[in-house]
């Protein structure tokens, strides 16, 4: 696995955790969640993980670009 590879899977793990850990204060009624806090939270989860998948699908086309280059 490459590194670019790994770091973005790595992003994507933990912004998942981010935003399953949200999720969980807000489906928690004695959490006393605040509900804002959370919803920023979980938006920030999306786009960290929308982000790193962009950078997974960039490493994936270079690797593909590079291996047409050598074939």
């Amino acid at each position: 696995m490459s590194s670019v590879t790994a770091i973005a899977a790595s992003g994507m793990l933990n912004a998942a955790a981010r935003f399953d850990a949200s999720a969980a204060k807000v489906a928690d009624p004695s959490s006393g969640a605040d509900l804002v806090t959370e919803a920023v939270n979980q938006i920030e989860a999306r786009v960290s993980f929308a982000a790193n998948a962009l950078v997974l699908r960039a490493g994936s086309h270079m690797i593909g670009a590079l291996i047409d280059l050598l074939a």
